[in-house]
This record gives C-alpha cells, structure tokens and sequence, in this order.
C-alpha cells in the first residue's frame, strides 16, 4: 500500500528519475554525515570546553583580579537579559547553554547572540558579574563550514554526475523521439550512439524500421500488379457483355460492376498507405474541398464545428485523409442517414476529424467489432442500401494509425446518430 502511494509522487519521465536517483543518496548521506559528526564530535568538543571554561569562570569570580589573565572580560552586571539567548542557526548553542547552567549554578543567563563571543550572567555573593569570553573557549569554531562544505561538495558532484547522465540518457530519448515518430508514419532520420546497450537497441530499431519500409513497399508493388492483372479481365468482360442485349447479360453486367467494387474495397484496404507522403497541409483547406466535393455531387454533407487556433499547416497525408472522410461520408448516407456534417478540432497535441450522421449508428458493444476487417453489422446498419464488404471503417482506422492516432466511434450529441472521430497525433 505504501508503495503504491508511494509511485503516484514519483517523476514519470528519465530525467526526473535519474535526478530523483542522483540526488536521494546524495542528500541522504549528507544529513546523515551531518547528523552524526554534529552529535558525535561537535557535542563530544563542546561538552569538554564548556567544562573546562566553567572552572575558569567560578575561579574568576572568587578572584576577579585573576580575570584579564585567564583571558576574560569581568564587569559588574548593570542589567540582566530575561532569558537566555541564541542564534537559531548556532548548532551548539543549546548545548552550551545547558552545560554551563549544569556546571556553573550561580548562572542567571548566558548570551551567544554577540558575535564571536560568550557572554555569563553569575552571581558571586551580592554581586552579580558579566563575565565575556571567546566563543572558541566553550564550542568548537565555526561548526556550519562542514556542512556547507559537504552541501557544495554534493551539489558539485550531483551537476556533475548529472551531465555525464544526460549524455547517457540522451541516446535513449532519441531513440524513443525516433520510434514515436515512426509510429506516427514519419521517418526522423536517426544514428545509433551511447552505451553498447542503447546502440544495440538502436541498431536493432534501425533493421526493424527498414524491414518494415521494405514490406511496405513490397505490399504497394503487389497490389499494383494486382490491380492491373484483375482489371484487365474485367475490361474484357465488361467489353464483350457490352455485345449482348438480353436479360442474362445484363445480370451478368451487374456481377461484373459488383466484384469490381469489391476489388477496388479489398485495394484500397491493402494499399492505405498508398501515396503516403507526409505533407503540410491546411486541415481546413482539405475539409472545405471534402465538403464542396460532396455538395456538387449532390450529397447532404456540411460543416460542423471549426476550432482551429491558428493556421499552422499539420503534416499529414492528405489524400489518405480525404480518403478517410469520403468512406464516413459514404457510410453515413448510406446506412440509413440522410444528413452528415464534419467538424475539426485543434488541440495542443492532436487534430480531431469529427463525422456525425443522423442514422441508426452503431450499439456501444459493437463498435471495436465495427473496426475490424471484412465485418458487417446488420442489426446496427442497413445492409440492403449498398453494397459493401465490411472495410469502410477499417481502411478509416488504418488510415488514422498510420498518423499515429486512432479512430473512436460513440454517438453523435448533434444529430443523433454515429460520430466517428479522426485522431490525428502532432
């Protein structure tokens, strides 16, 4: 349980626990240094010198001519302090005062507060002295240097400890900056450096990182090739179907159109990265040509809420944006709705594509199912309006993955019906 609560302090970054591991010993062993050198030697000192000083002092009193000789400054008190008194920062003050009161008790008030000098209240008979010493005769000298040397010493020690760490640190937080980065489909160009661990690490990043830029290429030349070898025995079909007039062919023309909208479904799942180059791109430049495209296609899609703090370009890869909201579109209309509008949002960290229709939508318990390739949902969506395969929503969450975000589907507070959202990472 301790611990537990514990974790919930402790720094979450790198850095924060390098530091917090750099300076909890540090400061440990310095308190504990401090702490015991004070009690053992600096107590031990000034328990000796006090008892030596209080022999001089009751001497003195009983002969005060004796005084200037044993070096002390004996005067008759004219008034006497209330209490006695020291500095709050005298590490052996309290000490000294109590060893005099328990040695000497003719002692009315000891005064540490003159600088560099003790000062005794004692009555002798009728007569009560002031009796002036130096501080060096009951305590040892100047006790706080140890510890201001011991706290230089550590925060030196700790700048420096701490610079040879940042250089070991800082490998890993290019390393982890270039895999983000990655993730989010942008390649930040990336050496491996540091200790042999971080360079391995890096160097099996790197080798990762080019399979994957090689697989991905590979896939794109694949489904190039299979486009181009199953169009090609469509076009024939569709030419010579286009020679028949009877009721047959024109069944058969239907089929033809129908596989081809699956081949063109199952590509453009499979090549969502296609085109994918990262570009600066104006988010609401790209949602007006979205909406405009639409309208002149005579589809009831308009715009929602814009908030944008500024104008600053987002990389992104447009046309797989585009892509993306044409398929939320498409699904709105056709799954019932009759009207869609888009919203965008800006925030510090991210860009949020919003895509609201006022159809039946998608029960809660069925939308991480609504996600996944090649599914249709015929209780949440009318599956006699279109034609379909199940890979609208997926090609939209891979488009959104490979910007290092996330597509999240709930309910539409607008018009009551879907809301899908477009998480893009910046």
């Amino acid at each position: 349980m301790i611990f537990k609560r514990l974790k919930t302090y402790m720094p979450r970054g790198l850095y924060g626990r390098a530091a917090l591991i750099l300076l909890l010993p540090v400061i440990t062993l310095q308190i504990a240094v401090t702490i015991s050198f004070v009690q053992k030697h600096f107590a031990g000192m000034t328990g000796a010198l006090t008892v030596s000083f209080s022999e001089t002092a009751i001497y003195a009193m009983t002969h005060p001519d004796a005084a200037p000789s044993l070096g002390l400054e004996m005067t008759e008190a004219e008034t006497i302090p209330d209490a006695d008194r020291w500095h709050f920062y005298d590490l052996t003050g309290a000490q000294v005062v109590a060893n005099l009161r328990a040695k000497i008790p003719e002692v009315r008030a000891v005064d540490l507060t003159e600088e560099n000098a003790v000062i005794l209240y004692a009555a002798s008979g009728a007569q009560t002295w002031r009796i002036r010493s130096d501080r060096q005769r009951v305590s040892a000298a100047n006790p706080h240097q140890l510890i201001v040397l011991l706290v230089l010493t550590g925060i030196l020690m700790t700048v420096i400890a701490f610079i040879f760490l940042r250089n070991q640190l800082r490998p890993i937080t290019r390393l982890a900056e270039a895999a983000t980065e990655f993730g989010k489909g942008r390649l930040r160009p990336y050496t491996p450096a540091g200790a042999l661990e971080v360079r391995a690490a890096g160097t099996a990043f790197l080798e990762m990182r080019a399979r994957i830029e090689r697989m991905n290429q590979s896939r794109n030349l694949m489904f190039s090739g299979i486009s181009h070898d199953l169009r090609t025995p469509l076009t024939r079909l569709k030419l010579s179907l286009s020679f028949l007039d009877d009721a047959d062919a024109e069944e058969m023309k239907k089929d033809v159109q129908d596989m081809e909208h699956l081949i063109d479904a199952f590509l453009e799942y499979g090549r969502a990265e296609a085109g994918a180059v990262l570009t600066p791109t104006d988010p609401k430049s790209l949602l007006l040509e979205v909406i405009e495209a639409n309208e002149r296609a005579g589809q009831n899609v308009g715009i929602g809420r814009v908030d944008l703090p500024d104008d600053k370009p987002v990389p992104m890869r447009p046309l797989s944006i585009k892509r993306a909201l044409e398929n939320l579109i498409q699904n709105g209309l056709r799954y019932g709705g009759t009207r869609v509008e888009i919203s965008i949002v800006r925030t510090e960290r991210t860009l949020r594509f919003e895509v609201e229709d006022n159809g039946p939508g998608i029960r809660a318990d069925a939308r991480d199912e609504a996600m996944k390739p090649f599914t249709r949902l015929d209780p949440a969506r009318n599956q006699n309006a279109g034609t379909g395969v199940g890979l609208g929503l997926a090609i939209v969450a891979d488009i959104a993955r490979l910007h290092g975000g996330v597509l999240r589907l709930s309910d539409s507070a607008t018009l009551g019906g879907l809301k899908a959202e477009i998480v893009i990472a910046l």
